[in-house]
């Protein structure tokens, strides 16, 4: 049940140190059995039995995301102790848990992967970023059936997603974190404050919005942000065409690669021009190449708009009002992204956090690994997770804990509730009811005083509901978006970098020119490949 690192992955690495960015060069990956019972783990028809320990120390190391929190150390601290006591001393494993910056993971992934260090999980939300794991030999091929063993809870939850997602070349090759959709724990953030002296109402059309911009610049007040474009490319939902078809968004929709030459592409540059030579955006975004470089420009008051996921330990707001004691803020209506008001967007399937195993992961790290998650999924470890120590974090109140505001004690959660740790089994916390869920996050998704923003946030995704849209997925590997994809990166943030600054008069042949390059360094061949995939039927709509 092994997979060998292919030789591109190396050589993407040693381009990486060399030139800041991720390169390709050439290789194979090997093919390995999923059946079930394939794994070492399985001898003289059962599999090994590790309920009350392992002869041997394992060591196991885990991915967590480093969000560079303050005063927050994401491999040592509370909780990753008591994860040690709780399971690791149990079954005698070593759990050992490996940052992964936040805004860097691929390149730190495969720095990693190419060193022979990375963690034993290789994981991604993406799923077109962890397929290119798959084909770079990073990840090995699963025995379900051995994760049925091992973790039979977690298993029970998560068998059909699995089975739908998981496989890709017809093998094994993910298993996800639990995921039940909430739409508004992620919320941009508009100076209410700002809106109120230029006494304007909330913007919920395109147009609308560059008014508000433009009334804010007037006033001296700041302006609308913004950041370098350079992974997760989702950023032309608010310009999809209305009657997008599955194959279109079979072919274009990639958060691994922009569609460059696609007219919803086109059509956001224009847009991303206009508003930067009007001076309603940020005119030097391209040097904001982190989410705490937008969150500085917000706090500080150079900028009235900043997306976020909330949580009620969050430091946004508190930063925001120890250098703007006046402000005010508001959630702002998606439809200010969209021409017409109407706010498509980036609905997520139905699973979490897709993750992979290693291929250098032994049996007894893979075993060790589906016991971690198997133990995480019980209801009070994960309960515990998310929430603390009840007098400490938290009180109960109608069956819901309730987080005690200000507290700084030694259990304190980190500022996004350690999601980082209990993400691997599941994404969004929740109740036994959806509407118990949302009365629990109207107290965990935002501090005390701002709940009015988790409420707004959920009618608006209430209003645009029917507008999410969801990426199908290729049950075979693109060959071409791995070979591709680190340059066609390098090519988009000059590309698009240039068609948003340079003269509106400009922008048309610019982006005739750009497009034929971005064809010609390999887009065209993903596009090929794609349209060969779509053609014979190789891709599922998730759901």
């Amino acid at each position: 049940m092994r997979k060998g690192i292919t030789k591109r992955a190396l050589s993407i690495v040693l381009a990486t140190m060399m030139t800041a960015m991720t390169v390709v060069g050439c290789g194979s990956k090997t093919t390995n059995t999923t059946e079930p019972g394939a794994s070492g783990n399985y001898v003289n028809g059962a599999y090994k039995d590790f309920s009350k320990g392992f002869a041997e120390q394992v060591t196991i190391k885990i991915p967590v995301y480093d969000r560079a929190f303050e005063g927050w150390d994401v491999t040592n601290n509370y909780y990753t102790q008591w994860i040690q006591k709780q399971f690791g001393d149990k079954y005698n494993v070593k759990v050992q848990y490996v940052a992964i910056g936040r805004t860097t993971e691929v390149a730190d992934n495969m720095q990693m992967i190419a060193a022979g260090t990375a963690p034993d999980i290789i994981f991604h939300y993406d799923m077109p970023q962890a397929v290119n794991y798959y084909s770079e030999g990073a990840i090995q091929d699963l025995d379900l059936n051995e994760i049925a063993n091992y973790a039979p809870d977690y298993y029970a939850t998560l068998k059909d997603t699995i089975a739908t997602y998981g496989k890709l070349d017809g093998k094994n090759a993910f298993t996800f974190g639990e995921r039940t959709p909430i739409y508004y724990n992620y919320v941009q953030l508009m100076r209410q404050d700002w809106l109120d002296k230029v006494n304007m109402k909330m913007p919920t059309t395109r147009a609308e919005l560059d008014k508000v911009l433009a009334a804010w610049k007037a006033a001296g007040l700041g302006n609308g942000g913004g950041f370098l474009l350079q992974t997760g490319f989702n950023y032309m939902y608010g310009t999809l065409p209305a009657n997008i078809t599955d194959k279109d968004k079979a072919l274009y929709l990639d958060l691994n690669v922009a569609p460059l030459t696609w007219q919803a592409s086109k059509d956001y540059l224009k847009e991303q021009n206009f508003e930067y030579n009007a001076g309603l955006i940020d005119t030097e975004f391209y040097l904001n190449e982190k989410d705490t470089d937008t969150k500085a420009d917000f706090v500080s008051g150079k900028s009235g708009i900043y997306g976020a996921y909330l949580t009620s330990s969050t430091d946004i707001i508190s930063s925001l009002l120890a250098n703007n004691p006046t402000a005010k803020v508001a959630t702002m209506d998606g439809g200010a992204m969209a021409a017409d008001g109407k706010a498509a967007f980036y609905q997520n399937p139905s699973y979490g956090m897709i993750m992979g195993i290693n291929s250098k992961t032994t049996d007894e790290q893979r075993a060790a690994i589906f016991m971690l998650l198997n133990w995480m999924d019980q209801p009070d470890n994960l309960f515990y997770l998310q929430n603390g120590v009840e007098g400490q974090n938290y009180t109960m109140v109608d069956g819901i804990a309730t987080p005690i505001a200000g507290y700084k004690g030694e259990s304190a959660l980190s500022k996004n509730n350690n999601k980082d740790y209990w993400c691997l089994v599941q994404e969004v916390a929740h109740y036994e009811t959806v509407e118990k869920t949302y009365k629990a996050n109207l107290k965990v998704l935002a501090p005390t005083g701002y709940e009015y923003l988790i409420s707004d946030a959920n009618k608006y995704a209430d209003k645009y509901m029917p507008l999410g849209v969801i990426t199908p997925i290729f049950t075979k590997t693109v060959a071409s978006v791995a070979e591709y994809s680190p340059d066609l990166k390098s090519m988009w943030k000059e590309f698009y970098v240039d068609l948003v600054t340079c003269p509106a008069d400009q922008f048309e042949a610019k982006y005739i020119k750009y497009s034929k390059e971005y064809l010609d360094g390999g887009y065209q061949e993903i596009l090929d490949e794609k349209q060969k995939l779509i053609d014979e039927g190789s891709y599922i709509i998730a759901k």
